[in-house]
């Protein structure tokens, strides 16, 4: 998957509204919304930097007789 590309971006979307929905409606301390909102920020940071990884490894050529 292409970082920043269509997908990521559909894919960041739902997390990012799946875990807002589940801190803000979870939660019932008073700065419920700055929270939610930086779970969910956290939370699609995590899956692009985790994707990022993913992607730089992809193209890798390891030999045939490895171990």
């Amino acid at each position: 998957m292409k970082i920043f590309g269509k997908n990521h971006l559909i894919i960041s979307a739902i997390t990012f509204v799946i875990l807002f929905l589940m801190n803000y409606i979870g939660s019932h301390e008073s700065d419920k919304l700055e929270r939610a909102l930086m779970t969910a920020g956290a939370g699609v940071i995590g899956l692009s930097i985790g994707l990022f990884i993913l992607n730089k490894g992809k193209n890798d050529k390891t030999p045939q007789n490895f171990d």
